[in-house]
């Protein structure tokens, strides 16, 4: 008898169900407040194979340390950016995210922010959607969690102008013109993210989310954008000085007419609080015409409503967050007139608003079918 060791056998080829369906990618820079949150959210999905990919974005607090506390999280480190970062160079969050992208496996990828908090099975409910509605790109508008002062009163009034400007209904139609996203939450197709060139093909905007959405929406893909309160929460901001420095960078984007948006919601602001005025003096002098004056408020609380926050917030919002959503406005288009904005520390350098950063028109790759393709895994 041989009394020899048996060769090693080879290790069993990997079996369909270990690669996952979605490879989930969060980038994290410096977010110690939010990210055990968000991945206890993550971690819990149920009904459909998943990987979590946390890219460190030379966090300097625990951030690291919490995500490597997660059981099958993979933590990465996103490769270094420039020292000088006002050359228009790739912002921190989109190198984040290409590095993710690279190291991700899966025919899905979903792009979600380490503040967001998502709902039990809304994971395999938005995959599932994503497939119903033949989307390439698909997009929730979280639900905003609004604690201080400055976040219960700006908030409501931001959301409802993106609600007028970016209509959920025309996003959804391919052919209205108008296109958006929002990063929080973006779940897409692989194939049609790589043939679109992905996040590095937008690696110098600022407003990455809306910037790669019309690249999707360009190249004839379908993009499916909704409110996403079913399934993912977020707060964006924990003080005056974050929500600031925030709107900052994205307003002037947003609404590249913002010196007349931030006129019109002064104008707004003291027609109401006239209009109140005359009604409160009607009704103390029994002259109930002039009550009707009050009807003003209710007409800028329709246009705030719609956008999923308490009563309370909206009242407060139309009280005093019309004119710090005008202070916003103009800071944001004073930055970009001066060609630099923050965030997180860093300093971009930014053209003017309504311009692409990169200012050249992308190729498209033809898309691989995806349904009978098979990836490779690197063992």
């Amino acid at each position: 008898m041989d009394g020899s060791l048996p060769a090693a056998l080879p290790p069993p080829p990997l079996q369909e169900s270990s690669i996952p369906e979605v490879s989930i990618i969060v980038p994290a820079r410096n977010e110690e407040a939010s990210l055990a949150a968000c991945l206890e959210s993550l971690t819990t999905q149920t009904c459909v194979a998943f990987e979590i990919i946390v890219v460190d974005d030379g966090s300097t607090d625990r951030t690291c340390e919490i995500a490597r506390s997660f059981t099958g999280v993979r933590v990465i480190a996103a490769p270094p950016l420039p020292e000088d970062l006002t050359a228009k160079s790739c912002t921190g969050k989109n190198n984040a995210v290409i590095a993710g992208g690279r190291d991700a496996r899966a025919d899905w990828l979903l792009f979600t922010d380490a503040d967001t908090i998502h709902l039990a099975g809304s994971l395999a409910r938005a995959l599932a959607e994503a497939r119903k509605e033949r989307a390439d790109l698909l997009s929730y508008s979280p639900e905003q969690i609004v604690v201080t002062f400055a976040e219960r009163a700006v908030m409501p009034v931001i959301f409802a102008e993106l609600a007028a400007r970016y209509p959920l209904h025309k996003v959804r139609e391919q052919n209205s013109g108008i296109v958006a996203a929002n990063g929080q939450y973006v779940l897409v197709r692989r194939a049609a993210y790589d043939a679109v060139g992905g996040h590095a093909a937008v690696a110098k905007e600022i407003l990455e989310d809306v910037a790669l959405a019309r690249l999707f929406r360009n190249a004839g893909l379908r993009v499916y954008f909704r409110y996403g309160g079913d399934a993912v929460r977020t707060r964006m901001y924990r003080n005056w000085a974050q929500l600031r420095e925030g709107w900052t960078k994205n307003l002037a984007l947003l609404f590249p007419q913002s010196e007349f948006l931030a006129s019109q919601s002064l104008f707004w602001w003291f027609a109401a609080w006239v209009a109140l005025g005359i009604a409160a003096s009607g009704a103390a002098g029994w002259h109930f015409a002039w009550v009707a004056f009050a009807a003003l408020w209710l007409l800028v609380y329709r246009r705030i409503r719609v956008t999923h926050f308490s009563t309370a917030n909206n009242l407060l919002a139309i009280a005093v967050g019309l004119p710090m959503f005008a202070y916003l406005l103009r800071r944001s288009k004073r930055a970009y007139t001066n060609g630099e904005v923050s965030w997180k520390d860093r300093s971009y350098g930014v053209g003017a608003p309504g311009k692409s950063a990169t200012g050249e028109p992308q190729t498209v790759k033809p898309i691989a079918p995806i349904e009978n393709r098979k990836l490779r895994v690197e063992h």
